[in-house]
């Protein structure tokens, strides 16, 4: 801290210790040099001075800068340890010295050569009023040498002095910032002519960018129109495909504005309607079949060992951005993934059809608190099956509603037996198609990838419009049955 005492009878630097004191119990000792004099005696140079601050308002002005204190004190003294000629000169008038603090290098403007006179004409290095010792100021007059340059180059335009009222090109050619918008501006209009939305021209580019084929697609844009906002001014089946390729490749707000040549924001608000609308409209495409449906869906696996099996039970993850609330980064942290995750059960029929999907949960809920809180213990009638996989302990809530629970065996103590382990391999030969149902789910990488935090207000609807989706998809039960 700074020597801040009011009587000035010690050295203002910063961590000087200097003072008159100091000096006094110094002169007192002995001087080894001229033994048995003492140093006030000795006509040995006294080890320091203290120089008082002038009273020139240009002087002290100087000093004050020099020294750099927050708090100076009333009387300001400074030892000579600061002055560059052991004490206030001429030349040297200020303290520059070991001041206590780091004291930035002087820059200097680089030299300017005029390009009609050819290089080396302007020979002038001017350096920034810094308030320095040693440094010309720049209200002080020129000198005649100076005069004579300034005179000699200010006839061209192309060279302007500080001493001008002309512009300083010298600083344009930092201004990067400036000249980078400008080029963003420019590649952003050549952008827009450049990347144009897609044109969707066979199931298989259908099938990238929707996840649907083409007919599926058109079907879905034509029940969807009755339902589209007039303020938008793009088509509806263009603000349809901007939406489903948020959901399928997940890409970026910015990357779909300059695909589709609309601002940020409307592609916000776009997306923002169609998924509310979308959660509305297509909730019909996940139904609970009736038991008759399921019987006559049932794929030839099931029929041999398994025909009365309702519905397969799973339970699976999606990560999301770590929260910042800390409640909510605990609640949604997942041990099995090591990362903080939303957690959401799906109900399959035996035919591969997606009849249940719940609302995220938290990674750190146990799958029977997801069931139980779901509400698809509801579904469930008398005389039902259920799959599941090793680990869903919902035995005791099945068996409130009188429904069988099919669950592989578990190996404590004991070794399985032969025909505990031939069952276990029967239920995970025909339990696979839940996975292959949770797939289909997470071939829209907004599920498969890290799912950021602006999309968890509206989670539970992507999930159902996904589930709907893969439900739309015209390959499910034929594919169960291979």
């Amino acid at each position: 801290m700074a020597n801040s005492g009011g009587s000035g009878r010690i050295c203002a630097v910063k961590g000087c210790h200097n003072s008159y004191r100091k000096l006094k119990k110094l002169l007192e000792d002995e001087c080894y040099d001229h033994k048995p004099t003492t140093k006030a005696e000795c006509k040995c140079p006294k080890p320091f001075k203290l120089h008082k601050m002038p009273t020139n308002d240009e002087c002290k002005r100087q000093w004050l800068a020099a020294l750099n204190l927050k708090f100076p004190p009333r009387n300001i003294h400074v030892c000579s340890f600061h002055f560059v000629d052991r004490q206030p000169t001429t030349e040297n008038p200020y303290p520059e010295l070991w001041l206590g603090y780091d004291r930035p290098l002087r820059k200097k403007r680089r030299r300017r050569t005029c390009p009609d006179q050819g290089v080396g004409v302007c020979q002038e290095h001017i350096e920034m009023d810094e308030g320095r010792p040693g440094e010309e100021s720049l209200t002080s007059p020129p000198s005649p040498m100076q005069s004579n340059v300034d005179d000699h180059s200010c006839t061209s335009k192309n060279f302007a002095s500080v001493r001008t009222q002309w512009e300083d090109h010298i600083f344009e050619e930092h201004c990067y910032t400036k000249k980078e918008h400008h080029v963003t501006y420019v590649n952003q209009s050549t952008q827009c002519d450049t990347f144009k939305p897609p044109t969707l021209r066979n199931d298989s580019d259908s099938n990238l960018y929707t996840g649907l084929p083409l007919h599926t697609f058109h079907t879905l844009v034509a029940v969807l129109r009755p339902h589209a906002n007039v303020s938008y001014q793009n088509e509806v089946e263009q603000q349809i495909l901007l939406t489903l390729m948020k959901l399928k490749l997940n890409l970026l707000i910015e990357d779909l504005a300059i695909r589709f040549c609309i601002s940020v924001s409307q592609v916000s608000r776009i997306i923002s309607f169609w998924i509310d609308t979308m959660a509305v409209v297509l909730k019909d495409l996940i139904p609970w079949l009736l038991k008759e449906t399921i019987r006559a869906t049932t794929p030839e696996a099931f029929k041999q060992y398994y025909p009365n099996v309702t519905c397969i039970l799973d339970c699976t993850e999606s990560e999301i951005q770590k929260p910042r609330n800390l409640d909510s980064r605990s609640e949604s942290y997942s041990h099995y993934y090591a990362c903080n995750t939303i957690k959401y059960l799906v109900a399959i029929a035996p035919c591969g059809l997606v009849m249940f999907i719940s609302a995220a949960y938290g990674g750190r809920c146990r799958d029977k608190f997801i069931t139980c809180d779901s509400g698809i213990l509801e579904y469930f009638k008398l005389g039902d099956e259920v799959m599941v996989d090793r680990g869903f302990l919902i035995r005791d809530l099945l068996y409130e509603r009188q429904v069988n629970l099919i669950i592989p065996h578990f190996a404590n103590k004991t070794q399985l037996t032969e025909e505990k382990v031939t069952c276990s391999h029967r239920i995970a030969n025909v339990r696979i198609h839940v996975e292959g149902a949770i797939r289909r789910l997470k071939v829209y990488k907004v599920l498969s990838q890290t799912l950021p935090i602006t999309l968890m207000p509206k989670i539970d609807k992507i999930l159902r419009i996904c589930a709907a989706l893969v439900n739309l998809h015209g390959e499910l039960i034929r594919e169960a049955d291979n």
